[in-house]
């Protein structure tokens, strides 16, 4: 007999068996099929550098929203760890005091790679790097700059970060840089350079030149257009959500998406409160502040606004940081049992930006991030553990497994692979 007959009616066999297994797969288990099959990366995650010494790291399941034992709780595969420094004076010794501090990020996350989790996380420099690490079996460590503040006015000093791993850059934060306007200008309307500065400008080719993506998630709006105007290669939004929904400055409205779209760029919707649902947030917040203000009471410390803890003395800070992650701790655990607190902030409203967006610029521009440690996480994605959450929610609302990879960095690492096509192209003329 002929076996090749044979094969037909087997493969259609197998063929019905696979399709009618799949319809017989819960939501929640197609959802964790697809988990466990893409590669999920989370483009922002802030560090501490007292979380990477040989004593406390994170090989540990410390308090930090992002370590190992999370990471691997959750099934995040790749954490873009940032190198952030605050906005300081505009002179040299703003610049070195920055740049020390920079220096101290760099040599953090390159210590957990390379000293103390090198059979647990390496770190990547491009898309390749990615596949390989995760098909190790180890998580990944990416590097993203948040402020270019510390580079000083020296454009060699990109280089230099590129050599150290830094994969995107952004020129400005909370407050006007050297190199570009922040977003917070909106708030009284005074503006350094109307955008970019000519520094800022050189800066944009320097980093197609280098391929470093460009971020566009602090700069200012005048500022983003410059630099889609400049930049021969697709940007990013490390960490912005969708303006029409949620009206914050560090959002973006649809004239800048649809700039987005047109550039090849990509979004990365964010899961920080206030940037979802800035009135769900408050009206939860302000019942919370009463708690904690209460608990901070009972362990004989003032309670103080963000602001506030910035301008305390190093040594002041840290003690009052670590009474206040005490105190978190316990408003935690009595928030979980309180009834007729206002409902938080949670992933059902983060989806509701990434479906905004998808639908406006379409599923290849949008992806995801946390600002875990920054200030981000939401109920259902507070730390790295509940990372599934946010696949099933997606499967909930419709997303394709090919599309959920793109969404969880399939967008992003495109967005890379064209921005080192770009810079071997202009390093090669």
């Amino acid at each position: 007999m002929n076996k090749l007959l044979l094969v037909v009616p087997v493969l259609y066999l197998l063929s019905c068996g696979e399709t009618q297994q799949k319809a017989e797969l819960s939501l929640e288990e197609r959802a964790k099929l697809i988990h466990e099959k893409v590669i999920t990366i989370d483009t922002h995650d802030d560090i501490n550098v007292k979380n990477f010494t040989d004593s406390i790291n994170y090989t540990q399941r410390l308090d930090s929203q992002i370590n190992l034992p999370k990471m691997e709780e959750g099934g995040l595969d790749v954490a873009w760890l940032i190198v952030y420094t605050g906005q300081d004076s505009l002179n040299d010794e703003g610049y070195a005091k920055a740049k020390a501090n920079a220096m101290s990020k760099f040599e953090a996350i390159h210590r957990l790679c390379e000293e103390f989790a090198p059979d647990k996380i390496n770190l990547a420099l491009n898309h390749e790097d990615v596949i390989r690490i995760d098909a190790a079996g180890k998580k990944v460590a990416m590097i993203g700059v948040e402020n270019a503040y510390p580079l000083g006015t020296d454009l060699s000093n990109f280089e230099k970060y590129y050599d150290l791993g830094a994969r995107y850059i952004s020129l400005a934060h909370n407050g006007h840089s050297q190199f570009s306007d922040s977003n917070t200008g909106e708030a009284d309307n005074k503006w350094l350079h109307n955008g970019l500065s000519e520094l800022g400008k050189e800066a944009v080719k320097e980093m197609n030149r280098l391929g470093i993506m460009i971020d566009v998630s602090h700069p200012s709006k005048a500022a983003m257009k410059q630099m889609i105007a400049l930049s021969k290669a697709p940007i990013i939004a490390s960490h912005s959500s969708a303006r029409a929904i949620c009206d914050h400055s560090r959002n973006l409205d649809d004239e800048q998406l649809m700039l987005m779209k047109e550039n090849g760029g990509v979004v990365q919707t964010v899961a920080f409160s206030s940037y979802l649902n800035t009135d769900k947030h408050n009206a939860r917040n302000e019942e919370i502040k009463k708690i904690e203000k209460n608990i901070m009471d009972s362990l004989n410390t003032p309670w103080l606004e963000r602001s506030e803890i910035r301008s305390l003395a190093s040594d002041e800070r840290d003690a009052y940081i670590a009474t206040y992650m005490q105190m978190r701790k316990i408003v935690s655990t009595k928030t979980k049992t309180m009834k007729g607190l206002p409902p938080a902030v949670n992933v059902s409203d983060f989806i509701d930006h990434v479906d905004y967006m998808v639908k406006l610029i379409g599923i290849d521009h949008v992806g995801i991030s946390s600002d875990f440690d920054g200030g981000g996480g939401i109920e259902g994605w507070s730390d790295a553990s509940e990372t599934f959450n946010v696949t099933l929610e997606l499967v909930k609302r419709g997303y394709t497994e090919d599309q959920i990879a793109k969404l969880w960095g399939g967008n992003l690492m495109r967005v890379l692979d064209e921005v080192e096509a770009v810079a071997k192209s202009m390093q090669q003329n």
